[in-house]
């Protein structure tokens, strides 16, 4: 039998996007360059991503499961499953299978639970979705929510004045409950500072923090996952990935504002890719 698993890959499910710097159009890149090889699992096709005033999509959702068979049939292994965004509860049950059936002990789960920002959930995201991805979150073995997602995730109240330490600690300690062994809470505000704060079972948690730059842009947290997945599998310290991942969007940020590249064009990570190890 013909052995397709002598190099590390990661399975990504997720939309592709063919614009705009976001979910798998910034995975494959950013996996290979970390000597990662990236296998796909479109959800969703996307011209361009829905920041934008018009877009071209085609709802991949029905496909999925036939498209997975025939990696089964390949005997296919990962060394990593990254999941991003997950439009309905049907996804979300055809992702729980996959980890299912191609999970080994020596794969990683990185859920990056993308369900809303700004303290309020995507249009998309009804109760009973939120729910099939409390569900989902158990499967992980690192989760990299915002901190809206962590609210949402917890049932904690979101609030827009400054989070104290102490509160992170305890959203982060509710989210291990759910079942991941380390957790990274992104994009924290704190006046002139944006935090990230890391979890691992069994340690303290820990606030890093970098001065805030520049305004939002699409596909940061992309970006940021892939980096820590990349790491996950490659045995890269948790914190050292964190910050790792925090320097390099840092610096495709300022890039960008350099280039003046428009917000919703992401960041230009292109840039600085072949830094990446």
């Amino acid at each position: 039998m013909t052995d397709h698993n002598r190099q590390k890959k990661i399975a990504v499910i997720n939309d592709f996007c063919g614009f705009g710097r976001c979910s798998i159009a910034v995975s494959m890149p950013i996996l290979s360059a970390m000597r990662v090889q990236c296998c796909p699992v479109p959800t969703s096709i996307f011209s361009n991503h829905t920041g934008f005033p018009d877009f071209f999509f085609d709802d991949y959702t029905e496909k999925m499961q036939s498209y997975i068979d025939k990696w089964k049939k390949l005997h296919l292994e990962f060394d990593g499953i990254q999941t991003g965004f997950l439009g309905s509860e049907h996804q979300i049950e055809i992702v729980k299978r996959f980890i299912e059936d191609f999970y080994t002990t020596r794969t990683t789960v990185i859920v990056d639970p993308v369900m809303g920002d700004h303290g309020k959930p995507y249009a998309t995201y009804t109760p009973a979705l939120c729910q099939a991805m409390k569900q989902l979150v158990a499967f992980a073995d690192i989760l990299t929510p915002n901190l809206t997602e962590a609210c949402i995730l917890t049932d904690t109240p979101y609030h827009s004045g400054h989070w104290t330490t102490r509160e992170l600690i305890q959203l982060a300690h509710a989210l291990g409950e759910q079942g991941p062994e380390k957790l990274v809470i992104t994009g924290v505000p704190q006046k002139t500072y944006v935090s990230n704060l890391i979890y691992q079972r069994g340690g303290e948690a820990k606030l890093l923090r970098t001065l805030r730059i520049g305004s939002e842009r699409s596909g940061t947290g992309d970006v940021f996952s892939s980096i820590v997945a990349a790491d996950a599998v490659n045995h890269v310290p948790f914190e050292q990935s964190v910050r790792k991942a925090s320097r390099f969007v840092k610096k495709c940020i300022l890039r960008s504002i350099e280039m003046q590249i428009p917000k919703t064009d992401g960041v230009c990570f292109e840039e600085f890719l072949t830094t990446l190890r």
